[in-house]
């Protein structure tokens, strides 16, 4: 039996950083804004403060999903008496968020202050279900929102920032600097909101992600040069795009263009 006032202490395997500024909790549940009978779902609730602070609302559930078994048993004991909480001990990159869905007869609205080094998988993850969730409010390392935010042109626009766009419209909202955890992180932090498009942004071709993926991981490269063995100069030119152009500078919805000329192994025979 735990001693009272026991408190877990932050684990660095799992990235532990637990929000504790009370401005900050306010004003994230102010961003969320959560409405009668919605369905929200926590991923990483920690110590469970922004999770008490959504349950004052009136939400219809909270599911919460804590991959630490430790954290997870302190909170389904604290919160067991309020009905519209669930607490899954389980690994969010491999949570079934559309069965949660269906299991909730509502579509879901997403909040989590990610660990720094899952962020990307998981948002990937989350896009599996994206048609069953609303949005999504997310805190990440500063400069991880500002990928998924940027602009072409911008420096930090890249392989996050496209494939995330045909999905999801990011907003950035605020800064959270390291004293409003326990223990203080290393780097500054940012939320975002990710609103569901209520239709892609685009039809999205089976090459997208390859595509994006080998452009990208040759970013000083031109196009011409990230892509060959994909797609040939002329065949990105008549496409719209200039051969000669970085992939920093290329819109999602023109990448997604070039993929539409490029046939994957699969597509041979």
């Amino acid at each position: 039996m735990r001693p009272a006032g026991f408190q877990a202490r932050p684990r660095k395997r799992f990235g532990q950083h637990f929000l504790h500024d009370p401005a900050v909790i306010e004003r994230i549940a102010a961003a969320i804004a959560p409405r009668k009978g919605e369905a929200l779902v926590e991923i990483g609730p920690g110590r469970g403060a922004l999770t008490r602070r959504l349950l004052a609302s009136d939400c219809g559930s909270l599911d919460a999903i804590e991959v630490d078994r430790d954290l997870a048993a302190l909170l389904s004991g604290e919160l067991a008496s309020d009905g519209r909480f669930a607490l899954h001990a389980a690994d969010a990159l491999r949570f079934d968020f559309a069965a949660l869905a269906r299991q909730r007869n509502r579509p879901l609205r997403v909040i989590g202050n990610l660990p720094y080094n899952i962020s990307t998988p998981l948002l990937f993850h989350l896009l599996q279900s994206v048609r069953d969730i609303t949005d999504m409010h997310v805190m990440l390392q500063r400069e991880v929102i500002a990928r998924m935010a940027a602009q072409p042109g911008e420096s930090a626009y890249g392989r996050l920032t496209v494939m995330l766009s045909p999905w999801v419209e990011v907003t950035r909202l605020f800064d959270v600097g390291p004293g409003a955890f326990q223990p203080p992180p290393q780097v500054w932090s940012a939320v975002a909101r990710l609103s569901v498009r209520p239709a892609p942004a685009f039809l999205v071709n089976p090459a997208f992600a390859a595509v994006v993926a080998a452009a990208f991981s040759h970013r000083r490269k031109t196009l011409r040069n990230a892509l060959r063995g994909l797609i040939t100069a002329d065949e990105i030119e008549s496409c719209g795009a200039d051969p000669a152009s970085r992939p920093e500078t290329v819109p999602p919805a023109l990448f997604n263009a070039i993929a539409g000329t490029v046939k994957l192994p699969s597509d041979a025979g």
